[in-house]
């Protein structure tokens, strides 16, 4: 973009905000995808275990292949490994979500061990944050949150 081009400007009329040149990226949503082992296995986790809704399906032949889950507005997807790197890739090392939330965290905890879950990280307070710390059936760690009103 050259400086003849004119700039968006927004803000109220006391203080007009124009964008940074070159603009930074602006997404209106992001939406992770786990590649997993056991889709169903998968899917009973993040569904029963903690909450989320299906709000998609994939589907080649009549097999499930994928699934779009919700949660309030916030989309997470899982697939199914189709195992061409190998039945044994490591899954989950180095990575972590990071979700907040108003809803009470150690409901959330509570849901999840009663299905059966693995907390790695007990409810308690972290990084200025009341939060949990789940791994998921293929070693995904996702870490939930309070937030603060």
């Amino acid at each position: 973009m050259s400086d003849a081009q004119p700039q968006r400007s927004e803000g109220t009329a006391t203080a007009p905000y124009r964008r940074q040149q070159p603009e930074t990226l602006r997404l209106r949503s992001i939406a992770p995808t786990f590649t997993v082992n056991d889709l169903q296995r998968s899917l009973a986790w993040y569904r029963d275990g903690l909450g989320f809704f299906i709000s998609e399906k994939w589907e080649e032949g009549g097999k499930l292949e994928g699934v779009m889950l919700k949660a309030g507005a916030c989309h997470f997807g899982l697939s199914q490994d189709d195992f061409s790197k190998g039945r044994d890739r490591p899954k989950g090392v180095g990575f972590r979500i990071w979700c907040e939330t108003f809803q009470e965290v150690d409901a959330l905890a509570a849901r999840l061990r009663a299905f059966g879950g693995t907390i790695l990280e007990e409810p308690g307070t972290r990084y200025d944050s009341y939060s949990f710390t789940a791994q998921d059936p293929d070693g995904f760690k996702i870490t939930f949150a309070q937030a603060k009103s």
